[in-house]
């Protein structure tokens, strides 16, 4: 990895950087494997030579800067502190709105949730229970930034994230009829809880919960039920639950 393409990793680090060149960067031997295996474009390719024994010789061909670097450099350059593998840089990709007829069953809605680590980890849930489309609010987190990337464990390649103005997008699918539903401490229980055949789940912030401009639009609200003495869940541990309640059904 020379100077420029050192350079310009650290800049991905940061989310201006990312924004203004449309472009973000992927860590790590099963993240990298996944990107490969998808539809997104890679720009480069930066791995060692223990990743380098795993790499098929027509992967390499097909992308534009390849070059072999070591862990020190991984580690130098990039955010994670164990990487021996390698690190790529890859384009943005940008996903149509789905209009209402064209949104599935169930989707995920995410307003203003600002932890990295639980952006990730609602992505690698949404992935495991076959969710496609995730909603986010302008004031949620960079869905590339490193943090979610490596918390994804290759979900990012697959699940379609929009960041868009969240209360006028949802404002739109209700009047064309589906379902709103809202986590909240007050709603109904999930487990007595049977969704319309078209829904869109909204998770809120780790720490206010659900805006109220978008509470003013809900269909429905509807809560984990407490058997403890804990006062609140993990917004990614409460997706889960969520979503493993509404596919059961």
């Amino acid at each position: 990895m020379n100077k420029r393409w050192s350079k310009e990793v650290k800049g991905l680090l940061q989310k201006k950087k990312r924004k203004d060149s449309n472009r973000f960067i992927v860590e790590g031997q099963k993240n990298i494997q996944e990107l490969i295996k998808s539809n997104l474009e890679i720009e480069a390719l930066f791995y060692t030579e223990k990743f380098k024994e795993v790499l098929p010789p027509s992967v390499l061909n097909k992308i534009s800067v390849t070059d072999e670097t070591t862990p020190v450099l991984l580690k130098q350059n990039g955010s994670l502190q164990t990487n021996d593998s390698g690190l790529a840089i890859a384009k943005i990709p940008s996903y149509p709105i789905p209009t209402a007829n064209e949104l599935p069953n169930f989707s995920l809605a995410l307003d203003d949730v600002r932890d990295p680590g639980n952006l990730g980890t609602i992505l690698r849930i949404a992935d495991w229970y076959g969710i496609s489309d995730i909603f986010l609010s302008k004031n949620c987190t960079d869905a590339f930034a490193p943090k979610v990337i490596a918390s994804t464990m290759g979900a990012f390649t697959r699940i379609k994230c929009h960041v868009i103005d969240l209360s006028a997008l949802l404002s739109g699918y209700k009047q064309a009829g589906i379902q709103l539903i809202g986590a909240d401490m007050d709603g109904e229980n999930i487990h007595k809880f049977t969704p319309n055949d078209k829904s869109i789940m909204v998770m809120g912030s780790e720490s206010h919960g659900i805006s109220q401009e978008i509470h003013n639009i809900l269909s429905v609200k509807i809560t984990i039920p407490r058997f403890g003495e804990s006062e609140s869940l993990n917004v990614a541990v409460a997706t889960a639950i969520i979503c493993d309640n509404i596919k059961r059904i």
